[in-house]
């Protein structure tokens, strides 16, 4: 009885103790991982003997609640607020108040026995009686307060008013094209430094100059950089801030007339020989922002010694950021402490800053660096609406638990619990990605305040989003601490609530939204994204299944479509195989499990080239690898796709990965630079054909019969 207590118990709270693998099979989470789950969500339980007790409990807080904490309407959808009340209330008079965004008021009042009838409860002795208030019709986009008062009792709702569907182009759909590279990985002929915004922007030039209208790079945001050693862009810091690592110091004002800044600079180039190796290098982070930051620290120094009108615009810039002291601040007591923030007195730990608790010119150095990466993001966004030329970035799925954003909002953040992933037949223990997923009952009290901003930060600045393992949306898997990766659960989360936000702060800030839906997706969440106009991606290595026979699914229209992403191998390592040999050597396949895996791969790869010729894309009987590659890339570009995105460094048949999912000690993972510089593989013959080809095929009519790579 208890464990079927438990079970009902998950349920009210949002967990899920079973769920469906990757293999199609049920699998049951231990109730030692659902009940600690539980207790991090809230639950009053300390045994499975207490959730018959608890289910009560959790029954009566549900249905005491008047009203929902956020409510959702979608234009053009009729829409009811639900509000449940004792049945004694049946004759008391409400009234209903709407705090628009805009400042204007709407009220309305009337009997509770008039209001229709949903739903009755009975619980703990009491009845209840869920009712539905229809909301005005007419309301604006946007954020309002609605207030419900009835006898003594007052309750207030978040009420998000969203457009259907994300923004997107009025009238046909253009087909476009792109390219993506890691910043990082960019380098110029003349020197092996880590790419910078600058390189972005000639990056941006050259894709339009070659007929692309988009560029797509991996998250540019907030690294502890005294903490930690690990460059994953998908463990920053914060969503809310940017790495000052991608500052380019030329494009700072103060570096025209700082001669100490411009010295530094200079002496911080490799020697030719490096520069001219076509190995791929490897990015050394701490030696090379230890070059920068003498770099910015000169140019900050500078800037604070004068008295000019730019210290009265960084002086608005912070008004117009609130919050940016308040890192500035947190990333000095840090550099101070010398130790991440859970480990700091109790007093730094909660939040509460004197100034003598952090050096002032670190203070000023960050408060500096921020507001000059948001100033050249700023430019950087605006030269590519010039060249009528999409920026496409990535928001990630999660933080640092040791970084600004949990330190500051660590309500809505469960330290206890780490995101991850069930088994599946790639990583066969499961995933622990380390970052505290968020509290999804905290999160809608706060009424999304904190995903707001983080969204906004990225729009503000890009033309197109990535949202990082969509479905997270809907469900998370949760790994409490001292759990191995296999024993976690997933914690439900509002899916349309967080459809609405990205609805309409798309249609705010002009941009579309991007959901990564690869893995095991509920088929709720792709009906989602459908619904709400968020287009999904389609990878062509992952829709290859010799299993599914030899025919790949053809291309929606509202996809980003590409022949892998940064966690796959690039297309010529997996090709090769090399990916199998990989996996074998990290001891996550078995001999007989590699060996199976390159039968399946030599089947895929037969299958694929017939599929190719099929259609006319590939002539050669026996063709190389490229030949392959430059076939694909035309099948995805005379497809329906809106978007058809192009790894740049599979054009020149690159084997190294730049991730390797899985592993942090035992390969370099976002470290290594393209094996050619931007200056060489502009002028390649192998980057060129197939980009005219793609371009070519993304331009042609519709209906046209034009095919061929």
């Amino acid at each position: 009885m208890s464990r079927e207590a438990l079970a009902t118990l998950a349920r009210l709270y949002g967990v899920r103790s079973t769920y469906v693998d990757v293999w199609q099979q049920h699998q049951r989470s231990p109730d030692e991982s659902v009940l600690r789950i539980l207790q991090l969500l809230g639950a009053p339980v300390t045994s499975i003997d207490d959730a018959p007790v608890a289910v009560r409990f959790r029954r009566q807080e549900i249905w005491q609640q008047p009203i929902e904490p956020v409510l959702v309407a979608f234009e053009g959808c009729k829409t009811a607020a639900r509000v449940q009340l004792p049945e004694s209330m049946h004759d008391a008079t409400y009234q209903l108040q709407i705090d628009r965004e805009d400042g204007q008021t709407i009220t309305r009042s009337g009997r509770v026995a008039e209001l229709p009838v949903l739903r009755h409860q009975s619980i703990e002795g009491v009845t209840y009686t869920r009712r539905a208030i229809d909301l005005p019709a007419g309301l604006p986009w946007g954020y309002h307060r609605l207030r419900f008062e009835v006898a003594d009792q007052s309750s207030e709702s978040l009420l998000m008013v969203a457009p259907l569907q994300a923004y997107g182009e009025s009238g046909p759909r253009q087909k476009i094209w792109g390219v993506f590279l890691p910043l990082y990985a960019l380098h110029r002929r003349s020197r092996r430094r880590a790419g910078n915004l600058s390189d972005l922007e000639a990056l941006m030039q050259w894709t339009a100059s070659q007929g692309g209208r988009l560029v797509a790079t991996l998250p540019l945001l907030s690294t502890l950089w005294e903490l930690t050693d690990d460059p994953s862009p998908y463990n920053p810091a914060s969503r809310l801030f940017w790495n000052e690592f991608y500052l380019c110091p030329e494009q700072i004002p103060e570096f025209s007339t700082c001669a100490s800044a411009q010295q530094m600079w200079s002496h911080a180039s490799p020697d030719a020989a490096s520069s001219t190796s076509s190995t791929p290098a490897l990015i050394d982070y701490p030696a090379e922002m230890q070059q920068k930051r003498r770099v910015f620290e000169a140019l900050a120094a500078a800037f604070f010694q004068q008295d000019s009108t730019r210290r009265a615009e960084l002086s608005a810039h912070c008004i117009d950021h609130p919050e940016l002291e308040r890192f500035a601040r947190f990333r000095a007591v840090g550099e101070r402490q010398g130790i991440g923030w859970p480990a700091w007195p109790e007093r730094l730990r909660d939040g509460t800053i004197a100034e003598g608790d952090y050096d002032p010119a670190v203070f000023r150095y960050h408060l500096y660096t921020q507001w000059q990466v948001d100033r050249q993001l700023a430019a950087l966004k605006d030269r590519a609406d010039r060249l009528q030329l999409l920026w496409y970035l990535d928001f990630p799925l999660g933080v640092n638990g040791g970084g600004y954003d949990v330190w500051r909002e660590r309500e809505i953040f469960v330290r206890e619990a780490s995101g991850g992933a069930p088994p599946d037949s790639f990583f066969t223990k499961g995933q622990d990605w380390g970052f505290p997923p968020l509290h999804p009952g905290q999160l809608r009290r706060q009424g999304y305040a904190y995903f707001i901003r983080a969204l906004r930060n990225h729009l503000q600045h890009a033309r197109v989003l990535r949202f990082d393992h969509v479905m997270g949306m809907q469900r998370l898997y949760w790994i409490p601490r001292g759990f191995a990766a296999h024993e976690g659960a997933y914690v439900r989360y509002s899916l349309e609530e967080m459809c609405a936000i990205l609805t309409i702060e798309s249609h705010r800030y002009r941009a579309r939204i991007v959901g990564e839906n690869l893995g095991t997706v509920p088929e709720a969440v792709d009906q989602a994204l459908l619904r709400h106009g968020i287009d999904d991606m389609y990878v062509l290595q992952y829709e290859t299944n010799p299993e599914k026979g030899a025919t790949l699914r053809s291309v929606p229209a509202t996809t980003v479509a590409s022949v892998n992403t940064h966690d796959m191998p690039q297309f010529a390592a997996y090709w090769q195989e090399l990916d199998v040999h990989d996996r074998f050597e990290m001891g996550l396949l078995s001999e007989d499990q590699a060996r199976q895996e390159r039968q399946r791969r030599q089947q895929l790869r037969q299958q694929l080239i017939a599929f190719l010729q099929e259609r006319a894309l590939l002539d050669a009987a026996d063709p190389t690898c490229q030949q392959v590659l430059q076939a694909c890339q035309a099948f995805l570009a005379a497809s329906d796709a809106g978007v058809v995105l192009v790894n740049l460094e599979d054009l020149w048949g690159e084997t190294e990965p730049q991730n390797r999912p899985g592993t942090y000690r035992e390969y370099p993972n976002w470290q290594r630079q393209t094996r050619h510089s931007f200056e060489a593989f502009a002028d390649m013959e192998s980057v060129a054909s197939i980009l005219q080809t793609v371009d070519r095929l993304r331009r042609r009519p519709p209906n046209s019969n034009e095919t061929g790579a």
